[in-house]
């Protein structure tokens, strides 16, 4: 058969071959390094799409959130307000002493049909009403006489009552009043200024109103520092922190929570040397906590017990499942699953024997850290929470063998979420002397819920006691 002369020959097949597969390698090279691009937008995706449900961010950084899931079952969301089988709750009537004038109202006639009335054996119709005096002040006016006296030529005046020396044109409990407004209500000076002027009717200036806030902060100095003196002592206290702004400065108020009392403290600095200037080497109890790594360097140093929150583990475990690669998203499931079924045998508690219960707490926890440990995928993100349990599993479920433990923080949460408030409010503070105000009233009145006590009471005694020279009220119990 003859050659046709078109045909290419075997040299330039084999050259045609070479650059097919070159070009070959170039695309699989290509759709390699686009593949790795590909991964590592869908982590960065993933990253930017971290809410208060896969991360430790609060719940008003979720600018969007995701529509609520559909109730089960096809039923519809339930309607606002009372639910049906809800027991009414109705506040129970003024007693008789604390009615200060009573009024009764008389028929002459029937108002159906003009006919004539007689008493009925019922009891009456009742309203009790609460109303404000039109002046809710009293102003009194204090002299101390004067007197001539020949011998040192000089005139002397009698002393005016200790209250009225320290207190100046502010009573005792209009101090408290301020004091309550401007630390409980988060109000700023002006609003305080209107309220007092508009509804109490006395104006007050703004230099004054600093001074009067100074003479509560006085008031409630050994309060608060007797709360921190007893720190060191507890056998359990959750611990955390958050940013507090001075004059454009990044500050820190940290808040330890006992179970009778809470404490916070703001600080310049977010390391673990405020747990040492605090609880120091002497606090031998279990800390409550999040990962933070100024708790896990305070835990080393000082060889201290841990409780690890499991709410901000299972945030973490929760981003894990939105990440694209398949084996970290089952990773994530499996060690969610785990952790759910310990907290089915948790919340079961009241319905099960205590060693059933400690048996079912020990078969779960065994359960997370098999799922946490065995056949973890190579992905970054896996390693570094699989990191987490080798180095700090135990730390996790110190709830189940110490009593009293909370599985969570979220208490300690709860008391901070206050001080996250005011800072929205107020925008922080301007100085020591305000730092160290906020620090005394945001214990004072965390302690008083956690007590069931008026904290406008309270700081009535205490500012009282602080005129007269007296002895601060007890806010606690005896040890």
């Amino acid at each position: 058969m003859r050659k046709r002369k078109d045909a290419p020959s075997r040299q330039e097949l084999f050259a045609a071959l070479r650059r097919l597969e070159a070009q070959n390698a170039e695309f699989e090279r290509r759709i390699e390094q686009q593949a790795q691009r590909i991964g590592e937008l869908e982590r960065e995706l993933a990253k930017a799409r971290k809410n208060s449900s896969t991360s430790s961010k609060p719940p008003s950084s979720d600018i969007v959130k995701p529509p609520r899931p559909s109730p089960p079952g096809g039923k519809g969301r339930r309607k606002i307000g009372g639910q049906p089988g809800h027991a009414k709750h109705e506040r129970p009537p003024f007693s008789a002493d604390a009615v200060n004038e009573s009024h009764e109202y008389t028929l002459d006639a029937c108002p159906s049909c003009g006919g004539r009335l007689q008493p009925a054996n019922e009891t009456p119709r009742v309203i009790q009403q609460v109303e404000v005096i039109e002046a809710p002040i009293r102003i009194e006016e204090h002299r101390g006489l004067a007197y001539w006296c020949r011998r040192c030529r000089r005139v002397h005046y009698a002393p005016l009552p200790p209250t009225v020396e320290k207190g100046g044109l502010v009573g005792p409990r209009l101090t408290a009043l301020i004091g309550f407004l401007k630390g409980a209500c988060h109000m700023s000076f002006s609003t305080i200024r209107k309220f007092l002027r508009d509804v109490v009717g006395v104006t007050i200036s703004r230099g004054q109103l600093c001074n009067v806030l100074n003479k509560v902060s006085a008031a409630l100095r050994e309060t608060y520092e007797d709360l921190v003196r007893r720190l060191p002592l507890e056998a359990y206290l959750r611990v955390d922190e958050t940013g507090h702004k001075e004059n454009k400065r990044r500050l820190w108020t940290w808040c330890f929570r006992a179970e009778a009392y809470t404490v916070f403290h703001i600080a310049e600095t977010r390391s673990s040397q405020v747990l040492w200037d605090l609880l120091g080497e002497e606090f031998n109890g279990v800390l409550g906590c999040d990962y933070f790594s100024a708790y896990r360097k305070y835990m080393k140093e000082c060889s201290i017990l841990v409780q690890f929150c499991l709410a901000h583990l299972i945030r973490d475990v929760k981003y894990l499942t939105t990440l694209p690669d398949p084996d970290t998203v089952a990773y994530g499931q499996d060690i969610l699953d785990a952790l759910r079924e310990l907290f089915h045998v948790f919340h079961r508690r009241e319905q099960m024997s205590e060693p059933a219960f400690a048996a079912g707490l020990a078969h779960a926890r065994e359960a997370v850290l098999a799922a946490a440990l065995i056949d973890a995928p190579p992905a970054r993100e896996v390693q570094n929470l699989a990191d987490r349990f080798r180095q700090h599993g135990e730390a996790y479920f110190q709830f189940i063998t110490t009593p009293g433990v909370d599985p969570t923080n979220n208490r300690v949460e709860q008391a901070i979420r206050f001080v996250i408030i005011d800072r929205l409010i107020t925008q922080g503070t301007r100085s020591p002397k305000g730092r160290t105000w906020c620090e005394r009233i945001w214990t004072v009145l965390a302690t008083c819920v956690q007590q069931g006590r008026s904290a406008f009471n309270f700081l009535c005694e205490a500012v009282e006691a602080h005129f007269t020279g007296r002895p601060p009220p007890v806010l606690l119990g005896l040890p």
